[in-house]
């Protein structure tokens, strides 16, 4: 009962879902739509991906989210399409969102080697509660750390919402270097389950970016022939600000082909200190010239609630670029080894 009431306290100082912050993902690279709407079609080829991530699993509660993505691009219209599913859900609250999106972006070519997209996305929302089940923070009497009444006696309103979104961005990226910034609930969806409430979708802002370094490449013996293996370093940074939250990750990965080391640090807390705002990020994974990246990464919270209160998170992402055209080429933009 007392872990539960702890969990209650930090989703109300959290406001989740109540101002509906934006679940975070540690491997946001990997995430590419997500970020931003601009990196539709990025690779010049066709891509799917998968990401799903499980945060604090040593608590009571489960606090899933999930994506899943397609995009192409066209050389002829100079233009990405694409669409993505993500979702959340969390067990305490009995609450699941999901949001449907159709994206798109176009690219302008400044040079043999530079570009900037811009693009958008048009979106529907829904938003779920089982309210019946559901303790609210009129029902906590924090100095007794007891809870009043039985789930759910206490709430009037709506348990469904329905509403469109729209989100936007822009990216530039070159052989190297690479920066861009989005903003996401732009038209600001309705949130509130209370009758009458007027709760808001808080606008997020991101910028992000990073830079590439090449490093002598090695060789791989395949007992016919030796080719090089690729070696890079990289750094990369995306900060994140929505409603009163801000935060900054930053870190680097070595490139090691096909292997990936990355170590993130997630920084700049909120004046509540709670874990999921401060945490080391370890990754591994594997990155093949066929087209294929997969990610694992763990947070190691440091801040004062600890790895051992809340299990910190684990996030798994998949992604496959493929080509209709034998030989089709194959470009990215100059992310971590994980890359639009």
């Amino acid at each position: 009962m007392r872990k539960s009431f702890i969990i209650f306290l930090l989703l109300s100082i959290l406001k989740v879902p109540v101002s509906g912050q934006d679940i975070q993902y540690s491997q946001y690279y990997a995430n590419p739509i997500y970020l931003n709407p601009a990196a539709t079609g990025s690779t010049d080829r066709n891509r799917v991906g998968v990401n799903f991530r499980n945060q604090w699993p040593a608590l009571d509660q489960t606090f899933i989210a999930y994506t899943a993505y397609f995009d192409t691009y066209s050389e002829r219209l100079n233009s990405g399409f694409g669409i993505i599913i993500q979702g959340a859900n969390e067990s305490f609250t009995r609450t699941s969102t999901m949001e449907i999106g159709i994206t798109y972006s176009y690219r302008l070519k400044l040079s043999e080697d530079d570009f900037i997209q811009a693009g958008f996305q048009g979106s529907f929302l829904s938003r779920d509660a089982l309210f019946d089940r559901v303790i609210l923070g009129t029902q906590l009497d924090i100095n007794k750390g007891i809870v009043v009444g039985l789930p759910g006696e206490a709430f009037e309103g709506d348990s469904q919402i329905r509403a469109g979104d729209v989100h936007a961005g822009l990216i530039y990226y070159g052989k190297k270097l690479w920066l861009g910034v989005a903003a996401s609930h732009l038209v600001q969806p309705e949130i509130s389950y209370l009758s009458g409430g007027d709760d808001r979708l808080a606008v997020k802002k991101t910028i992000h970016g990073g830079y590439r370094i090449g490093l002598a490449p090695g060789d791989i013996n395949d007992y016919f022939n030796n080719t090089d293996q690729e070696r890079s370093l990289t750094f990369g940074f995306n900060y994140k600000e929505q409603g009163q939250f801000s935060q900054l990750d930053f870190g680097t990965e070595f490139y090691f082909e096909p292997l990936v080391l990355g170590i993130w640090y997630r920084g700049l807390p909120t004046k509540y200190s709670l874990p999921n705002n401060e945490s080391l990020i370890a990754l591994i994974g594997i990155g093949l010239e066929s087209g294929f990246d997969l990610g694992y990464s763990f947070d190691f919270p440091i801040s004062k609630f600890g790895l051992m209160g809340t299990g910190g998170a684990h996030e798994i992402s998949l992604r496959y670029a493929f080509s209709n055209q034998p030989n089709g080429k194959r470009y990215y933009a100059p992310l971590p080894s994980f890359r639009y």
